[in-house]
């Protein structure tokens, strides 16, 4: 099992870049949390089996449709118990 924190920046806000997450990490059965932020940037929370976590970094990179990720930051690794998938208000 692994949980990441990560930021996402670029043009990824106003591309559906959360709903994307939510549902891109659904489909690879990730737990953990996504939310804009006020400085432009996406943050997010991924957990679940290793590789999985990794496809879901790497996917992050192009985003969306619309989307232009500059940069995708692993900020840390932890531990933390989620369920399902959700997005939070923005911070």
């Amino acid at each position: 099992m692994r949980t990441v924190h990560v930021r996402i920046e670029g043009r990824v806000q106003g591309v559906g870049y959360r709903l994307w997450t939510q549902r891109t990490a659904a489909d690879l059965g990730l737990r953990g949390w996504v939310r804009n932020r006020r400085d432009g940037s996406v943050e997010a929370v991924f957990q679940g089996p290793a590789a999985d976590v990794a496809a879901m970094i790497a996917a992050c990179e192009a985003g969306p449709p619309g989307a232009a990720v500059t940069r995708v930051e692993v900020l840390a690794e932890g531990v933390g118990a989620f369920v399902g998938f959700e997005v939070r208000e923005t911070l």
